[in-house]
């Protein structure tokens, strides 16, 4: 099958149909229609319902229900009357939905169900140009405006390359993906003219490549890719982008330029892994996993996931210190358990452990360094006498924690512990090790470990 037919396979299972666009309009005109009646009942001028996202631009892939509905108050309103009234409004609103929850970002917003439909209903400030934003959400509707002008007869290609990132697991701008936005997707389309235009010139990407569709940009960004907002000369629109993703895509476009495919579109999903299959992992790889698990915060996913990434790394630096050689490591969190997982190559050590002081030629220092270390005899955590190596003072003492697991067990208090996530940890937790991590049946986190282990071992 040559490119232009797999091209055209993959927009047919990812274009939405006109049955498709006639549910999503009509949910539109529902809410809007709902939004028009609140708004008159409580006589406020000015405020009126704005549709933003891939939705209104034309670039949504089938399947995905998902609808940004701004509630735009005048650019001149007070912030406290947004925040209040703007709620009042949306809640009202979804009052008519299968139901809703409430959500914080900048200001508090209603995420709702419609008909099948996940919608967003967010306040803002109809300000007169994005220079004058009072809210970070503010500037979409510029976005929208900016797009719609110039992404006519190209929405196919922005559906290619938003399918073409998911299969790849870089799209998403939310803190735990790291990856792609939307609105990012849009602009490289519109910036090199095609899908594949954009997938030739990531071949060619290096770490800090810099696109600035109305060269206007006036700040330097040291971010691995730097697309200056159209509609803010400030801004990186690539600024949520991580390394690991930049380069994953990199690499993907390589390999579709080397030989195009379907299954680079819609990849074979992963499945979850059973015990025997951990069990012959851990076996055949000869390294240590230890999993910290405990309850889920009942926080968004852009609150809980720096604060598990934030753990994480403490966890990192404190084995670290204590001489214990991590290998890769990862988070998760399911329905209702979080974990921190981590892979050691070396996580059991001696009980002695080799104490370095200061240079011999450092007399005050090295006076004292003796006076304490030199009775052995008189200590139990002495191991040896003072011996140099090196130039320095040395000594073996005994090791407070043999094994990375009753390190973490003991020690996790000291760690960086976010607020929500240091509420859990401190309500509870279980720390596992090996085969003790089979315990976990969440199915969600099955997959997370077959998709770990894959990532670092290419297994399937």
């Amino acid at each position: 099958m040559n490119e232009t037919d797999i091209l055209a396979r993959v927009l047919a299972r990812i274009k939405p149909d006109a049955d498709e666009h006639r549910k999503m309009q009509e949910v539109v005109d529902h809410i809007f229609a709902l939004i028009k009646q609140v708004v008159s009942k409580k006589d406020l001028s000015g405020v009126e319902a704005v549709l933003v996202g891939s939705a209104a631009r034309g670039t949504w892939i089938s399947g995905e229900h998902d609808l940004d509905i701004f509630i735009s108050f005048p650019g001149d309103a007070d912030k406290e009357d947004l925040k209040t009234k703007g709620l009042e409004i949306a809640k009202e609103v979804a009052s008519n939905a299968d139901g809703f929850i409430e959500r914080y970002a900048e200001h508090p917003y209603i995420h709702a169900d419609f008909y099948g439909f996940k919608v967003d209903l967010v306040p803002c400030f109809g300000v007169s140009s994005a220079a004058h934003i009072r809210s970070a959400v503010d500037r979409t509707p510029f976005h929208n405006r900016f797009v719609l002008v110039r992404i006519r007869g190209l929405e196919d290609d922005v559906m290619l390359l938003k399918q073409f990132m998911k299969a790849t697991g870089v799209y998403g701008s939310d803190l735990r993906t790291g990856g792609f936005s939307g609105y990012l997707s849009e602009l490289l389309v519109i910036h090199y003219g095609s899908f594949i235009e954009v997938i030739r010139a990531a071949d060619e990407w290096k770490p800090g490549v810099t696109i600035d569709i109305n060269k206007h940009g006036t700040r330097k960004h040291k971010d691995v890719l730097v697309v200056t907002d159209p509609t803010d000369p400030v801004r990186n629109v690539a600024a949520a982008l991580v390394m690991d993703k930049f380069v994953s895509f990199i690499n993907a476009a390589r390999q579709y330029l080397d030989k195009p495919s379907m299954e680079m579109f819609f990849p074979v999903p992963v499945s979850c892994m059973d015990d025997d299959e951990f069990s012959m992992i851990l076996n055949k790889r000869g390294t240590s996993i230890v999993v910290v698990l405990f309850d889920k915060p009942d926080v968004v996913d852009d609150i809980l996931y720096p604060q598990l990434f934030m753990l994480y790394n403490s966890l990192k630096d404190m084995v670290k210190r204590n001489e214990f050689s991590i290998h890769a490591g990862d988070v998760w969190a399911g329905e209702s358990k979080a974990a921190v997982m981590l892979e050691f190559q070396v996580s059991e050590l001696p009980f002695a452990k080799k104490h370095t002081g200061p240079p011999v030629w450092a007399k005050q220092h090295a006076k004292q360094f003796n006076d304490k270390y030199q009775q052995q005899d008189k200590q139990d955590s002495v191991l040896s006498l003072v011996y140099i190596e090196d130039g320095r003072y040395r000594v073996d003492i005994s090791r407070k924690y043999l094994s990375a697991a009753d390190l973490i067990r003991h020690e996790i208090h000291t760690c960086k512990l976010g607020r929500h996530v240091g509420e859990s940890i401190r309500s509870g937790f279980t720390v596992l090790e090996d085969i003790q991590v089979a315990d976990i049946e969440d199915y969600s986190f099955r997959v997370f470990l077959r998709g770990f282990f894959h990532s670092i071992s290419g297994i399937t």
